[in-house]
């Protein structure tokens, strides 16, 4: 896919990457707070779900960062949302992305920028989603808005169904 000044290589995650990329996802929900090991299996359900989902290409991608010391130090994973039609998006395709994540003693080095760039060429390119929406951090947000992301036109609430 392409790299930068400091030899990151960024390319489209296979199998062999699942657990790179649930590490990842821990990772993450650890930082904002997620208590990532009061139900272990959680993992075992992100692998399986990572493993369905890269059979499916035109719905899932996700794109790892290497580099050449240091194997895999970054990611980012992109899905498309099947909606219904409406005058602004006439195909009912939405992008979301999740999961950028840059290993900490990597960070500040264009990782996620590289992944980023590398997963909206993917929703551009190969997908006819017109919108892609993420959930930035105040870490990222930076980063999201030099890439064109802003808040959406409409309010987004979301409510969590009590099981």
């Amino acid at each position: 896919m392409g790299g930068d000044a400091d030899g990151v290589r960024v390319r489209r995650a296979g199998p062999a990457d699942i657990d790179h990329l649930v590490a990842f996802r821990a990772l993450m929900m650890t930082e904002m707070g997620e208590d990532v090991d009061a139900d272990p299996g959680w993992r075992a359900d992100a692998a399986a779900w990572f493993a369905r989902r890269m059979g499916q290409a035109g719905t899932f991608a996700a794109f790892v960062a290497e580099l050449p010391a240091s194997g895999v130090v970054g990611c980012a994973v992109g899905t498309i949302d099947d909606h219904a039609p409406s005058p602004r998006n006439r195909s009912g395709l939405r992008g979301e992305i999740a999961n950028v994540v840059t290993s900490p003693g990597f960070r500040g080095r264009g990782v996620a920028r590289a992944c980023m760039g590398a997963l909206l060429a993917w929703f551009a390119d190969e997908t006819a989603a017109t919108t892609v929406r993420l959930a930035a951090t105040s870490d990222g947000e930076a980063l999201y808005r030099g890439l064109g992301f802003a808040e959406p036109r409409d309010l987004v609430l979301q409510v969590r169904v009590a099981r």
